[in-house]
């Protein structure tokens, strides 16, 4: 349990609720669910330019890192087809992949396919289910899938200043402003509340907010004066109590619930807002292609990580379809902005290409 090792280690109360909320991100779970350990774990780990468990920004914004691989890709002589999307894998006489068909009917033919998607939708959508195991595709329709995001992106006409820090009378970004801002995190018991809440259908009433204002270390991302804030909040559940859908009354009515709670630490806040885009669990997964909203493609638990990502037998970034890979979060050792999973999958199918 994370609270036991979050015991072991620290006494004050906010500080372990805040290192618990890397335990809880992106996952249906409370802090004191069994497992929840590891997942702040999984968020720690690895380094960044030599400094083990640092996170930072991507300067341009997180668009520019997909920019800066498709352009290494190129540089390299590969092609690159933006809003294209697959209909299906193109199978030869064999059962093995043999290159993907384009929604408007054009065939690109490989010897190897590896599949950035989900392994719901690289399994379940592209390939034909009687082209593969029945235990197989049961285990990957039984995928814990279940996301509490809900991601709102502000747009402000001035810098959020707080009770407990605040701004200089010039106006200029404090060091808490480069950082992640944690709000609502003053006990582990708030957190385990609003995942109750969300559990039995409800938006939590006071949400676990983390707050980042990229646009201080990256001033061109917003105009002179104005910034741009990244909330990442929680418990939101996919479909909420008695079957109601996320319409725009309840997707305003959750933002209110959260800007109210940024409100109160940061006065003022509300009155600063220019626009705010919203996106839900079901928003998530129609615009990204998140399974359940879920960022990790699928639940981070101990049941479904190394041997057993995406399930058992099939954790190798191979495929029960010959030429087909899986090289996205929900393949080993799964979500985060780190490539290990593409990096891996890369090396098993460069192995298996020199034998074709």
């Amino acid at each position: 349990l994370l609270g036991q090792v979050l015991d072991h280690w620290f006494e004050s109360e906010p500080l372990k609720a805040t290192l618990a909320t890397d335990a809880v991100i992106g996952a249906m779970a409370s802090p004191h669910t069994p497992g929840s350990g590891y997942v702040l774990l999984h968020h720690v780990m690895g380094e960044l330019e030599g400094r083990r468990g640092a996170w930072g920004y991507v300067a341009g914004g997180m668009g520019a890192l997909s920019h800066a691989i498709a352009q290494a890709a190129t540089a390299r002589g590969a092609h690159i087809f933006a809003e294209k999307a697959v209909c299906h894998v193109l199978l030869g006489r064999a059962g093995e992949a043999r290159g993907v068909v384009l929604q408007d009917g054009t065939e690109v033919r490989s010897k190897l396919v590896l599949s950035n998607a989900s392994p719901q939708i690289t399994f379940l959508e592209l390939i034909p289910q009687e082209q593969l195991p029945k235990d197989f595709v049961q285990r990957i329709r039984q995928l814990d899938t279940r996301s509490p995001v809900t991601k709102i992106n502000v747009a402000v006409d001035r810098l959020p200043s707080f009770l407990a820090a605040p701004n200089a009378r010039d106006g200029q970004p404090l060091p808490h402003h480069q950082c992640s801002i944690h709000l609502n995190c003053e006990g582990t018991q708030l957190l385990h509340q609003a995942f109750t809440e969300a559990a039995h259908g409800h938006p939590s009433s006071r949400p676990m907010i983390e707050l980042c204002i990229p646009s201080v270390l990256d001033p061109g991302l917003a105009p002179p004066g104005c910034h741009v804030v990244s909330l990442f909040t929680q418990y939101t559940p996919s479909v909420l109590a008695g079957g109601r859908c996320w319409d725009e009354q309840a997707r305003n009515a959750y933002a209110d619930t959260v800007f109210d709670c940024i409100e109160d630490y940061a006065p003022g806040f509300k009155a600063s807002v220019i626009g705010r885009d919203i996106l839900t669990p079901p928003d998530l997964e129609r615009i990204f292609g998140l399974p359940g909203g879920n960022i990790f493609h699928g639940g981070m638990s101990l049941d479904r990580l190394y041997f057993a990502r995406p399930v058992p037998s099939y954790s190798g970034y191979r495929s029960p379809i010959p030429g087909l890979y899986l090289c996205g979060s929900g393949a080993h050792p799964g979500g985060g902005v780190m490539g290990a999973a593409g990096h891996n999958a890369a090396q098993v199918a460069i192995k298996d290409f020199r034998h074709l």
